[in-house]
């Protein structure tokens, strides 16, 4: 058995000229939570689409759970659960019928069937709701039960396609916290697309940047943020952003400046040393910040210096 859950070499999938995914490589181990983080458009919903059988790959080549998703695709869908943006859950059923119906649709004994049902309602957590129609439940309780359900038999690997889009700060961080429980009591491994530059931070031991159909970045969420550097600062910019960008280099202490949309970032071992002398400078050259922020490194940082645009302001 290969030690990778997921493998890729030159994953394409193309529609007509746009290629929504242009020669992914990936290989992410059995265990793992893989965060793979990008804006819309970047391709993330598309390759996990490939590799949940749902669109053939227009070239390269995809194995999931040691099956090779296009030669063996029957194979990998029993080895899968997928929870996709929106929860494909049946109104009018209870949150306990649609946990039957899945493992029914997975063919499942009528032992093992109560089983795995009565497991993934406790790990659902809805209480007495388990029984009430689906159309009663908040965001929040729908992406549990979904989950729930996308795990009713015992899947290798675990598929979240931006689980906690449109949920509140506390729902999402019950579904993080379910995220975290599965990894870590079943040993499922996780492959989770996201926007929320947090999440990413918080639940994935290793972290992939798409941006155009291409890995731009990988590494752990902290081998990525030092990468950066051990401050930036972060210069707020309505225009000058070249001659900005020029005048911040010059500066001893600057190990690297990024030129954004909206301003510039500078990396540098002392920010806050540093800040003042930023400032004198640009007065120095009559340009004007609207802001100057010294903070440590976030993964919006990594983004930016991958991708030449923060990946914040494309969320927001």
């Amino acid at each position: 058995m290969s030690d990778l859950a997921i493998e890729a070499c030159g994953l394409v999938r193309a529609f007509g000229d746009n290629h929504a995914v242009d020669g992914v490589d990936l290989a992410i181990p059995r265990g793992e939570i893989y965060g793979f983080l990008g804006p819309n458009g970047a391709g993330k919903s598309t390759t996990v689409k490939v590799f949940c059988t749902l669109l053939a790959p227009s070239g390269g080549s995809a194995m999931v759970a040691g099956r090779d998703v296009v030669k063996d695709a029957a194979e990998v869908r029993i080895r899968i659960g997928v929870a996709l943006q929106e929860a494909a859950l049946d109104g009018k059923q209870s949150g306990r019928e649609i946990l039957d119906l899945q493992a029914r649709l997975f063919g499942l004994s009528a032992r093992n069937r109560a089983e795995r049902v009565g497991r993934a309602i406790e790990l659902a957590d809805l209480g007495d709701a388990i029984d009430d129609w689906v159309q009663t439940y908040s965001g929040g309780m729908k992406r549990r039960l979904d989950l729930a359900a996308a795990l009713i038999h015992d899947p290798e690997v675990l598929f979240l396609d931006e689980p906690t889009s449109g949920l509140d700060p506390v729902s999402r961080a019950r579904v993080w916290d379910e995220v975290r429980r599965l990894n870590k009591d079943y040993g499922v491994t996780v492959f989770l697309t996201t926007q929320y530059l947090e999440e990413a931070d918080a639940l994935a031991n290793r972290v992939g940047i798409i941006d155009k159909g291409r890995i731009v970045q990988e590494g752990t969420p902290m081998e990525l943020k030092r990468g950066v550097g051990s401050d930036v600062i972060v210069v707020e910019l309505e225009n000058n952003l070249s001659e900005a960008a020029d005048v911040a280099e010059a500066l001893s202490g600057v190990d690297h400046v990024t030129i954004g949309t909206q301003g510039i970032t500078i990396s540098t071992a002392d920010g806050a040393g540093l800040v003042a002398e930023v400032a004198v400078a640009f007065s120095r050259q009559d340009i004007s910040p609207r802001s100057l922020t010294v903070r440590t490194p976030s993964l919006d940082d990594v983004f930016l210096r991958a991708t030449g645009h923060r990946m914040r302001s494309e969320v927001d």
